[in-house]
């Protein structure tokens, strides 16, 4: 792959989300949030195709692959006004149709667009396919760390902000309940294990979700960066004092140095 080609699909991608900000002032705001995610998305697969030792094809293929994993947010939020996928549809399949309708992998060698396609459909699930094997199964843990890194950026820029600032969208509907969290996300993050998406009941839950992503990483670039940025402190930060609650992100934070 080329570098003219990554270069393109940067062009092609500015070209692309224009259209979308012209809407009311809070679907720009849900729409900038998504253009700025996918921007800092780019920047973190760099330090990680960096930090891993990736060649310099690797890393434009990482690159891509960086570019067009969000891109079917999107559409998405232009017909259902949300970036939940249950109640809309999935964006990892939304963004495999826009790359194939707007054909924009067309220059690229075939092999090397099947492991783009392959990590934008993966990127998303709870857990990769097992049938997936080296090399579409590297950049699809090369995605899933950097979209991670970024989402723990976004949400503790968010908690920073007056609530009627926020991207609506970002913290998906959910009740903000200051002194309460589900016991079961917090047993679940005490266990090491990842916080259930279906037992979230409120926005303390979501951020007990995110803290739980550190047992999801693969890369020791990626939990050196996390260490260095202190996201899950600044997100443990805002939860309710209580021991269980302390003891889990202990445990969570602990393992980023294991």
């Amino acid at each position: 792959m080329e570098q003219s080609h990554l270069d393109d699909l940067i062009r092609w991608f500015d070209s692309y989300v224009e259209p979308f900000l012209d809407t009311d002032e809070e679907g720009a705001r849900n729409i900038h949030l998504k253009i700025e995610h996918t921007r800092k998305v780019c920047e973190a697969m760099a330090l990680l195709s960096e930090g891993e030792n990736l060649s310099e094809n690797e890393a434009r293929i990482a690159s891509v692959v960086a570019l067009l994993h969000d891109v079917g947010r999107f559409p998405q939020y232009r017909r259902w006004r949300t970036f939940l996928d249950s109640e809309s549809d999935n964006h990892a399949r939304l963004a495999i149709d826009v790359i194939r309708e707007e054909n924009i992998l067309s220059g690229i060698a075939l092999p090397e667009q099947v492991l783009i396609e392959e990590a934008v459909r993966f990127h998303n699930l709870l857990k990769p396919p097992e049938k997936i094997q080296s090399p579409t199964r590297q950049y699809i843990n090369l995605i899933r760390d950097a979209d991670k890194l970024d989402i723990w950026r976004i949400f503790v820029e968010l908690l920073a902000q007056p609530p009627e600032e926020r991207a609506s969208a970002a913290t998906l509907g959910l009740p903000e309940l200051p002194d309460t969290a589900s016991v079961q996300c917090i047993a679940a993050l005490n266990s090491g294990s990842i916080v259930p998406l279906d037992t979230i009941t409120c926005f303390n839950d979501f951020k007990l979700l995110q803290i739980s992503w550190v047992y999801d990483l693969t890369y020791d670039t990626s939990r050196r960066i996390l260490r260095e940025r202190g996201y899950i402190q600044a997100l443990a930060a805002t939860l309710p004092e209580q021991d269980n609650i302390r003891e889990a992100v202990s445990k969570a934070l602990a393992s980023l140095s294991a």
